[in-house]
């Protein structure tokens, strides 16, 4: 897509025909399914809208509980609150869940659940490490560590630049470990994540054919090299899996901002994904976001260009994991 696409041009085909995006025929609150859009009630009512993870074949719920926040805390007094947590995204409906070697103990609280719960979640994880060798030894830990044989998307964890991207397709780079962990049947599925350069990502979908990508989007986005131009319209056509991240840029879209959490998540969800990750710090923080996704109906064209133009004074500040920002916090 054009960066210079008219914005209503862009919504009217993406949110409300959806088909030249490869998302015709969307369930939930893009076919009309029963419930969608419906009043919100109790976090412990109704059914979760959902989407199609691509061509994976799973309908995933809009929103999906990422790894971090309190999942990634090491203190002794976490690992209960954190075990909990997971259940209690399970009961609500919440069927992908998503996870690294990186986000400290995330794995392990996740492997708790797993032991009796694996088949309730669409379970992703990801290797940082850009050789073969080094990802298939951090696949097998991540096994053990998950308690299962086989997760269901298996991802490269945040590319970078170009010469990262390279790295990743050399000889022995990490892209045969994914290649031979499919073929193998140690992950049903492949992806690519990233936040700093889209051109980067949008190269990785040129060459491999991916089944999903994990993107940071966000009503900062459009300011400053964004992600939901061509990157998103391309793995859009190739019916690719998209699931948004950085969606309140780890809360300073609501501090520096003043948007809600209701404005950060109905703006992502108006855009062609399939679902968005949000870690959480407390059971609250999920039921609050879990009673969004059942409230949501799509933003019109008005209201996302009002959210983006809200933000364009701190964009930087929420964009600092971005090629060329300077985080202004530290």
């Amino acid at each position: 897509m054009a960066p210079d696409l008219d914005r209503r041009t862009f919504l009217g085909t993406a949110v409300v025909g959806g088909t030249a995006l490869g998302l015709g025929g969307l369930p939930g609150v893009f076919a009309g399914e029963k419930g969608a859009g419906a009043a919100p009630g109790p976090a412990s009512e109704g059914a979760l809208p959902k989407r199609p993870l691509g061509r994976t074949g799973h309908q995933v719920t809009l929103f999906s509980l990422g790894g971090q926040a309190l999942l990634e805390k090491k203190d002794k007094d976490v690992r209960e609150r954190a075990v909990a947590l997971i259940h209690r995204a399970l009961d609500l409906g919440v069927n992908y869940c998503d996870t690294a070697p990186l986000y400290g103990p995330s794995q392990d609280y996740f492997g708790e659940v797993m032991k009796t719960r694996r088949r309730e979640t669409f379970l992703a994880t990801k290797t940082a490490d850009r050789t073969r060798d080094g990802s298939l030894r951090h696949l097998e830990e991540s096994l053990r560590r998950l308690n299962t044989d086989q997760v269901d998307l298996w991802q490269l964890h945040h590319v970078g630049p170009q010469d990262d991207l390279d790295g990743i397709f050399a000889k022995d780079g990490a892209i045969e470990a994914l290649r031979r962990a499919r073929d193998e049947k140690m992950v049903r599925f492949l992806g690519i994540t990233g936040h700093f350069d889209p051109a980067t990502l949008l190269e990785g979908i040129r060459r491999f054919d991916f089944d999903c990508i994990l993107l940071a989007l966000n009503a900062a986005d459009r300011h400053h090299l964004p992600f939901q131009d061509d990157l998103l319209g391309t793995a859009a056509g190739k019916k690719m899996g998209i699931i948004g991240m950085k969606v309140p840029a780890r809360g300073r879209l609501l501090k520096s901002a003043a948007l809600t959490m209701k404005d950060c998540v109905d703006y992502v969800w108006s855009l062609p994904v399939s679902t968005i990750i949000v870690g959480c710090d407390s059971i609250a923080q999920l039921e609050e976001n879990v009673a969004l996704a059942r409230a949501f109906r799509p933003l019109d064209g008005d209201r996302m260009a009002a959210l983006e133009a809200r933000t364009k004074t701190e964009a930087l500040r929420c964009s600092w994991y971005k090629r060329g920002s300077v985080d202004p916090w530290g």
